[in-house]
């Protein structure tokens, strides 16, 4: 049981050390341990498009606490009330859908820090994030290691991005490759010559404002091409997908189920 705390993937990201991850959409503890041995350098826990709540967060942090993998969990909604469960039951970096604007980009450090220099709600006694108080001076020592990520999916985002960039706290910024094709006309098309050459502005952008940029790529090419111009935090693959299609083309080679999609979508 840990008498202090660490966010190792914060510091990576300060120290500019790229990390490799894999998302997390089958909301199963199971499969989450099964996969925190893979060897990915982080795992995204998905509250937004994947079925997953405060109790199936709880228990995947669980079960990927004893592997090098460090878990990242995204809420639904940038939420100050969510945001606080997720915090109490041991996330320390959350990535935060469709933030638009600097007011929000505050608003979601504001909601990971202690007061004065937040609103989260102080329970630790409750909490297993401070061991329930078995951390000695936990509520001195968590905002620090807070790791504060932020999704840019719209054009809004990115004209706000210089904004969102000043914004003290937040540490990364993630740019949301399926909502911006859609929100530029070409949804279902991240590979777009428009929507690529906005993705990698806003990847300089981010680097050149000494932040960390972060984007989730299933295609290696194009993953290694935003490695090369300095994206830090990089996932890599779906759990769901990675899943869905070995099961479909094992099946297929035996003449049997639905040829597999002979595109591979956005992920």
């Amino acid at each position: 049981m840990p008498s202090t705390l660490h966010n190792s993937f914060k510091q990576a990201l300060k120290e500019g050390r790229p990390q490799i991850g894999l998302w997390l959409g089958l909301c199963s503890s199971y499969s989450a341990e099964l996969l925190a041995g893979a060897g990915f350098d982080w795992l995204l826990i998905d509250g937004e498009h994947a079925p997953n709540n405060i109790q199936t967060v709880l228990t995947q942090l669980q079960a990927i606490a004893p592997y090098p993998s460090q878990p990242v969990v995204r809420p639904s909604w940038n939420d100050a009330v969510q945001i606080k469960q997720l915090l109490d039951i041991g996330a320390q970096t959350l990535l935060i859908p469709m933030v638009q604007n600097a007011d929000e980009a505050l608003a979601a450090v504001r909601a990971t820090r202690y007061p004065p220099q937040g609103i989260r709600g102080v329970g630790s006694a409750l909490a297993r994030a401070s061991r329930w108080n078995r951390i000695p001076n936990y509520l001195q020592q968590a905002n620090e290691q807070m790791c504060v990520l932020v999704q840019i999916e719209t054009r809004e985002a990115l004209r706000n991005l210089p904004h969102i960039l000043d914004i003290e706290g937040i540490d990364g910024v993630f740019i949301g490759a399926a909502d911006l094709s859609a929100d530029m006309g070409y949804a279902g098309n991240p590979q777009h010559p428009e929507v690529k050459s906005a993705i990698e502005n806003a990847i300089l952008q981010i680097k050149a404002a000494g932040k960390a940029s972060g984007i989730l790529m299933a295609s290696p090419e194009v993953a290694e091409r935003y490695l090369q111009l300095g994206a830090l935090f990089v996932a890599v693959g779906v759990d769901t997908t990675l899943l869905a299609r070995a099961a479909e083309n094992l099946a297929a080679r035996f003449g049997k189920g639905n040829e597999p999609p002979t595109t591979a979508g956005v992920y």
